[in-house]
């Protein structure tokens, strides 16, 4: 017998459940590692994150020992088609758990040939989507309730990997994607199931012990950089998860915080699962009245790093040359469009989705949610993020701003923050500011006053 192992959000070896079924299935048989380069994502995808993909699927094509198979086209109909092709038995695949994954999926497994089932075993979160429940039966919306709950359920051990897989030889394979030109030249962390184990256990070793302390500092390597391996599932998070527990420091800070961040992705997807709406309309309905502007040259400004908030610029010209920003930095650019130059969240999470190297439409579109106040544990309509200050705090000496900010590169120190009161701050042509904060944190709070107002 013939098993398809359909890769997607799960490019590695090692803990992938849904290579165990195919080849517990496939019995003396073999196992066709298939991998379907979607055009609607990847028409979503910039170019940095195409990159990605591209390095991640180079490992697993290493590791499958060049059996992996590249097919490009619309999965329904490529699927099927190769499954009839070798004339498999099953097709295998982790669950998907977004709006679009489980649309796709559906569509895939009533194309496939009679007989033929479409097995889902395993997710790319350590609990999947929808077993965890309320005592009442329904899901959780609030997080630190879910988070108890989560940690209360646990998690399956690491799956094995199979001693004596066989790979289907023979098929003719086609190129992965094409990286993109303008994606080859920043230097990136590579993408792999190698270099994600690698990083991991890299910040085990030198980072775990103070991560509470220092994953807010944009100045600092305070952070694991595994947001992007989890993102294509080149490392699973019920591998972390045993690592921690098995850590010396397993009872510290810092392994305390890192499992906590693992439990928001989960958390994110849970309520994703349980409201698939709630991806393009917000979750709550309190502030639907909320009065957005249009998207204009404001709009420009901030996904081109021209604000003339360096804090600002620094974090959104980091998220289109290296496809990632700092968390920290993430929910202040993220404020600045929804809070200060009011418009709807939603541009700024398609924009985040389109560059960020660890887009994960769950965490993403529910973490600029949080910011906006409508979503699941929303932060107070009233935080209004000081982009001046949380630099400041954030960035003490402007190490990060400068990186980011050429333009900056003489203002010294923490006067970086605030150019317009440095003499000669605005001489290596840095913008002035397109708004200015006070009166945009005033006129938020007068329509976020308005829209509660409307809703009671």
């Amino acid at each position: 017998m013939t098993s398809i192992l359909w890769l997607r959000r799960d490019l590695r070896l090692h803990d992938l459940p849904s290579l165990l079924a195919a080849h517990e299935a496939s019995g003396d048989g073999v196992v066709l590692p298939l991998f379907v380069p979607d055009p609607a994502l990847l028409a979503a995808a910039g170019p940095v994150r195409i990159r990605c993909l591209v390095d991640a699927l180079g490992g697993v094509r290493e590791a499958y020992d060049d059996a992996l198979v590249f097919r490009a086209g619309r999965p329904h109909e490529v699927v099927p088609a190769v499954a009839r092709e070798i004339g498999a038995t099953s097709v295998h695949i982790s669950a998907e758990t977004t709006p679009y994954g489980r649309r796709r999926d559906a569509r895939v497994e009533s194309a496939l040939p009679d007989g033929v089932p479409l097995v889902a075993t395993g997710s790319p979160y350590a609990v999947t989507p929808g077993r965890i429940r309320t005592g009442s039966g329904g899901p959780y919306s609030v997080f630190s309730p879910f988070s108890r709950a989560w940690r209360t359920h646990g998690w399956r051990a690491p799956a094995t990997v199979p001693r004596d897989v066989r790979w289907h030889r023979g098929m003719e394979s086609e190129d992965p994607p094409a990286v993109p030109p303008e994606a080859l030249e920043p230097e990136l962390p590579p993408v792999g199931e190698r270099p994600a184990r690698e990083r991991w256990r890299a910040f085990l070793d030198t980072g775990l012990e103070a991560y509470r302390q220092d994953r807010n500092r944009a100045d600092l390597s305070g952070t694991s950089s595994m947001s992007g391996h989890l993102k294509y599932g080149t490392i699973h998070p019920r591998t972390m998860l045993a690592d921690l527990a098995s850590h010396p420091l397993a009872a510290g800070e810092g392994a305390t915080a890192f499992t906590t961040e693992l439990c928001w992705r989960d958390f994110y997807a849970d309520v994703l699962w349980h409201r698939p709406d709630s991806a393009w309309s917000d979750l709550r309905p309190d502030l639907a009245a909320l009065r957005y502007d249009d998207p204009g040259d404001t709009f420009t400004a901030w996904r081109e790093g021209r604000t003339g908030f360096p804090f600002v610029d620094a974090g959104m010209r980091q998220l289109r040359r290296e496809g990632w920003i700092h968390n920290r930095v993430r929910m202040v650019v993220a404020s600045f469009l929804v809070k200060d130059l009011h418009l709807w969240w939603g541009h700024g999470a398609r924009h985040f989705l389109r560059h960020l190297r660890d887009g994960d439409v769950g965490s993403n579109n529910h973490g600029w949610q949080w910011v906006a106040g409508t979503g699941t544990d929303p932060a107070p309509y009233f935080r209004v993020f000081n982009p001046v200050l949380q630099g400041e705090k954030f960035d003490p000496d402007g190490d990060y701003v400068r990186r980011y900010v050429p333009e900056l590169a003489h203002v010294p120190g923490a006067a970086v923050h605030q150019p317009w009161n440095v003499p000669g701050g605005y001489d290596g042509g840095y913008p002035q500011r397109v708004i200015e904060h006070g009166q945009a944190r005033s006129e938020a709070l007068r329509r976020y006053a308005e829209a509660r107002a409307g809703a009671d």
